[in-house]
């Protein structure tokens, strides 16, 4: 059975995410919003998307990310870099590091809020 920091996997529990928002918080990162989709017909299980001050910001908050989290287990099965937006796939959950222009022009918070409240 895989663990992944100390939580069974598929158990309803946010320690990933805790952990990676709390890295990100730590790093400076803004608005860090965690969007849980465990109930809905999605292909992660949640999404934590967070602001970038700038893109050297976005790079080193990656950086930070696999720093902390490859040494705990965790995988990094793909990500896809840009300067505006950097999107980390961790199986079950999406990191996205957004510049301000993007998270506010692409408004995926909105998008996956709708998912979320969607009946089933």
């Amino acid at each position: 059975m895989l663990i992944e920091f100390g939580i069974k996997k598929g158990h309803k529990h946010l320690k990933r995410c805790d952990e990676i928002t709390r890295i990100l918080n730590e790093k400076k990162a803004e608005n860090i919003e965690v969007i849980d989709l465990t109930s809905k017909d999605y292909v992660v299980e949640y999404v934590v998307i967070a602001t970038t001050l700038n893109a050297k910001h976005g790079y080193s908050l990656l950086n930070y990310l696999k720093n902390e989290l490859k040494p705990k287990g965790e995988e990094f099965l793909r990500v896809e870099e840009q300067d505006d937006w950097t999107i980390i796939d961790l199986g079950d959950v999406f990191v996205h590091l957004m510049s301000e222009t993007y998270r506010e022009k692409y408004c995926i918070e909105e998008f996956l809020n709708e998912i979320k409240n969607k009946e089933s």
